[in-house]
Order: structure tokens, then sequence, then C-alpha cells
């Protein structure tokens, strides 16, 4: 694979842009990432990922399943992930391209209620799960679409795989889907294979993407590992989404946080790349503040426009396409 620099110049990538941070600010972001992956490391709850790890040269402590990352370990593999990856939909026409400074819109989820015409709220339901996808379908506005809704009416376990199913027969755009682990991954990428017309016809045009999502403060749990692990060897795209909570589960500075956040989503690369070099992944951010006075995570406050603002620059910085939550 060809060698690149993880700090070359992109000044120059068409596109408007908003500079939340700097060359400076990105190194020093940069710089205390590797520090904290080094010296404090992250929790790794998954066994299997524990082994890869351990192969590649990161220390790992079996008992505290606590994982410290050497700065080329990180490095290496930010340049083995693709800096440009194609989320194919099931008619070539809604294929969509990411990289550098390209925007496009996808659906977010999930909703757990949905408002009746006459105004009544209810629990929302796996019909209601197809019917948005099938808006998301006519909608040319949105490029990508992820299950927006629960299917409250689904057994737990496998609700994401039920609503895989329908939002797969209600668009022919990309979709994407959070199914919590590495079992229902694979259920949502065995459906996609079929669609495709088999594992090799899915890996060349992959027409879904799984979000896995670390666990603030400073951990990558056994479902997030086995997602992670389970897109990488399917060849399909992997979002890695962290959601810190600025004062909550990371530091009450909005820069402390950034940290904590690309601590995470770093360490996810490296797991998904050991797993299989140059498989797609994005950097994804839902990161958020925390009120206070309140106790809540209010979305649409300034600092999480701040956070997901200056989400995508890191993943610029990086050469690595990105994923960013609109509130």
């Amino acid at each position: 694979m060809e060698s690149r620099s993880i700090f070359s110049e992109i000044a120059n990538t068409a596109g408007f842009g908003f500079s939340v941070i700097g060359d400076d600010e990105f190194e020093r972001i940069h710089l205390a990432t590797l520090e904290i992956m080094r010296t404090t490391g992250l929790h790794v709850g998954d066994d299997e990922a524990l082994d890869i790890l351990d192969g590649a040269g990161a220390i790992v402590d079996r008992k505290t399943k606590t994982v410290k990352f050497p700065a080329y370990l990180v490095e290496d593999c930010i340049r083995s992930a693709p800096p440009n990856i194609v989320q194919y939909g099931r008619d070539p026409k809604n294929d969509v391209f990411l990289g550098g400074k390209r925007v496009n819109f996808c659906t977010f989820g999930q909703g757990v209620s949905v408002m009746d015409t006459d105004g009544t709220v209810r629990s929302s339901k796996l019909h209601d799960v197809g019917q948005a996808a099938r808006l998301a379908d006519a909608m040319e506005e949105v490029n990508v679409c992820e299950r927006s809704l629960t299917a409250g009416d689904a057994p737990e376990y496998v609700a994401p795989v039920w609503e895989a199913e329908i939002v797969f027969a209600n668009t022919s755009k990309h979709t994407v889907y959070g199914p919590g682990n590495g079992w229902r991954a694979g259920k949502i990428i065995k459906m996609a294979q079929a669609i495709a017309g088999g594992e090799d016809a899915l890996r060349e045009r992959p027409i879904c993407t799984i979000n896995c999502s670390p666990t603030s403060p400073l951990s990558l749990d056994e479902p997030c590992c086995t997602g992670i692990m389970t897109a990488a060897r399917a060849g399909v795209p992997c979002n890695l989404i962290s959601m810190v909570m600025a004062g909550a589960s990371g530091p009450i500075t909005l820069a402390g946080s950034l940290v904590v956040h690309n601590c995470e989503i770093l360490a996810g690369i490296v797991l998904h790349q050991l797993t299989c070099k140059g498989a797609p992944v994005i950097y994804g951010c839902s990161s958020l503040m925390f009120d206070l006075k309140l106790m809540g995570t209010p979305v649409g406050s300034p600092e999480c426009g701040m956070l997901n603002a200056a989400a995508p620059v890191m993943a610029q910085k990086y050469m690595l396409p990105s994923f960013s939550a609109g509130g």
C-alpha cells in the first residue's frame, strides 16, 4: 500500500470550510492524544481484540484489560486507513463519495416515538422504521439513509436486525446501522451480502455502513470491539462515533473532551486496521456538552456545534473521511 503522511497539507482542498482549530491546535491535541494512549491507555473489553493488539506491539494488561498504544502503532494504522471511501447505494446513481471537504447529508438515529397526523404521540414500531426509510429515499436532500426510528414492537435483542431488513427493503440509497455488537452486525452484513450478490460482491460495493461507538471515557467495550472487527473483516465501512459529554464523561473544556474523543476514535481505528489493513473506516463524532445545572445534554448548544465542527478538521488532518452529528 502506498505510504502517505498524516500531516499532509490540505489547505487547497476544494470546498467551503469553517476552521475551528488551526495547525498548532491540531498538533497539540494530537500529541496529547498520543501521550494519553501511551501512558494511560484505554480499556478494551474483548479478549480477541486484546490478542490482536498484543500481537501488534501494544502493551496489554490482561487482568485489567487496559491497553497502552505506542505512538508508532497509532500513526501506522492511521496511514493504512483509506483517505477516501464510497458509500455505495443499491442503485449506483445513489453512490456517495466521502473524503476531503465534501459534504453529504444523512438521516440520524434513532428516535423512539412518532407523532401521527392527528397529533397523537406513540412509540415507534417496525412499520414506522420502513416508512421513515422510504421518506429518506424520496428526499433528494438526503444522500445516505440511517435507520431513523426504533422498532418498539420487535424483540429487543434482535430489533436492529429487524430494522435493517425493513430499511433495506425501502431504500435504494446507502444504509447505516448501529447494531450494538458483532453478532447483530454479522446478521446485517449477511443480509447485505444476499442483496449485493455474495460476499465478494459486497466487498466490491458495500451498500451499508456499521456504526460502532466507544464508551466514554476511554473504553472500547466488548460489543464495540466485536462490531469493529466484524465490519473490518467484511470490508464494509465502519463509522466510529464517540459520544463524549464535556463535563461528565470528558473534561469540562472542549479541547480536553476533544482529546478524549480523539483517543477513543484512534484506538478504534488501530483495532480496525489491525483486523484488516486498508478496510474502510470513518472518523465519526456525536460528542456534546453536559449541562451541569439541568443534568441534560442539549444537542442544540453552541458547544455541541463546536465539537462536531472540530472533529471533521481532525479527520481532514489525518486524511480520513468523517461523519459529524448536526444536532
